[in-house]
């Protein structure tokens, strides 16, 4: 039992010591990841929420259905969430090619068994390759085994096609496609409160890093399969009339890199996203909203230096928002792998402007032809309907694959 002036005595130390830790908190530099769950008491969620809005570079993920002994839980991983949020490291130094650590059976599963399945049965993607004597054959036989291997290809809106490309390269190659993502994705100022994990954690889990020729080139060093987006977010957060429009850069940069590294190079095509959203609110509608104009206009001040404006004309320009869609009754999505360009012995490229244009004018117009490809074979898709897919799998076995086109 302790005496009331030692129980005085030991709040009023703690009261102080909370001061003068609160008192610091604005001078902490150090990355700081918050855990807080929902049903707890001690301490209560909203002293994560105070942290989070006082220290600068903090991140918060909160639990809603789970209680004090929130490591304690079950189906609980703190690594899975430390790599999620890119704070897992090798070294003093931040390295995002090098501080990767593949993804687990059990995350695998989390990820695509659970958190993407509903959405993967509605889009139910099709892949096709391209073997080497041309022909085209469903499934990945005609990719690469081995790396290094750059794929280069259409964005779709929203991005909505890059979980089923790396679930897809996952099952079949078992292969970690790494994406080359937006450096948005990776500062933290999308950070809200009080989310479960963020919708971007993911992309670090499964080996996404910020684009730029320092990570391309490291990822080409370690022989990785390489996802690269020349178009960007001015794709994949296109306008209205603007699908399957490629807005590629002038400069054939990766053209070079490629070469540098004998890498091989497989041009790809998507189609589908206008069989599930239509654009209701692009860009050119959202500028002209007084109030949405000033939201967009201060987020994009926040990323200066890192939106590209190196494509002609103000077109051609990213500028990040997020367009206003409506969902449609689900298509389906459609991938076509062309054929592989090998890029090892390719030395003139390195020196010669012009020819190093033609590989990647090449690249250009072979993305394009595929995708116009995959539109009009779409057309002779049996199950290319969700209805026609949701009667076939009453009949037959859940994991049994959807039979489509012929190609």
């Amino acid at each position: 039992i302790i005496q009331m002036g030692t129980l005085v005595w030991k709040l009023k130390l703690l009261k102080s010591g909370a001061n003068y830790a609160n008192s610091q908190l604005h001078a902490v530099q150090a990355e700081v990841l918050l855990l807080a769950s929902g049903i707890a008491n001690l301490p209560p969620s909203g002293e994560a929420d105070r942290l989070f809005k006082t220290l600068k570079n903090s991140k918060l993920r909160y639990f809603r259905n789970r209680g004090d002994r929130l490591l304690m839980g079950d189906g609980f991983n703190l690594l899975t969430i430390i790599k999620g949020v890119s704070m897992y490291r090798r070294g003093r130094q931040r390295d995002f090619v090098n501080d990767f650590l593949p993804p687990t059976l059990s995350e695998f599963k989390k990820t695509f068994g659970e958190d993407f399945k509903l959405f993967n049965q509605l889009l139910s993607p099709v892949m096709l390759s391209t073997l080497k004597n041309g022909n085209i054959v469903r499934g990945l036989a005609g990719v690469p085994d081995k790396g290094p291997v750059l794929f280069v290809g259409y964005h779709q809106l929203l991005a909505m096609e890059v979980p089923a490309l790396v679930e897809g390269f996952l099952r079949e190659k078992k292969t970690i496609l790494r994406a080359a993502a937006h450096q948005v994705f990776f500062v933290g100022n999308y950070e809200i409160l009080r989310q479960e994990l963020s919708l971007f954690d993911w992309f670090s889990a499964f080996g996404a890093v910020p684009v730029s020729p320092i990570n391309t080139y490291k990822m080409f060093e370690r022989n990785e399969f390489v996802l690269l987006y020349p178009g960007g977010v001015r794709e994949a957060l296109h306008r209205k009339g603007e699908a399957y429009k490629l807005f590629w850069p002038d400069q054939p940069e990766f053209v070079r890199m490629a070469a540098r590294f004998g890498v091989t190079v497989v041009p790809f095509g998507c189609v589908g996203e206008d069989d599930f959203v239509e654009i209701v609110l692009d860009y050119n509608d959202q500028k002209n909203i007084p109030y949405l104009k000033d939201a967009i206009k201060s987020f994009n001040e926040d990323f200066k230096g890192l939106i590209r404006d190196t494509v002609k004309g103000d077109d051609g320009n990213q500028v990040l928002h997020l367009p206003a869609v409506l969902p449609k009754v689900p298509g389906r999505l459609y991938f076509l792998f062309g054929k592989p360009i090998e890029m090892k012995g390719m030395d003139n490229v390195l020196t010669d402007r012009k020819k190093a244009n033609e590989v990647y004018l090449q690249i250009e117009s072979e993305v394009e032809n595929v995708v116009s490809y995959l539109k009009r074979k779409r057309k002779e898709d049996p199950y290319r309907s969700i209805t026609r897919r949701a009667l076939y799998h009453a009949t037959q076995d859940p994991s049994t694959q959807v039979p489509t086109f012929e190609p």
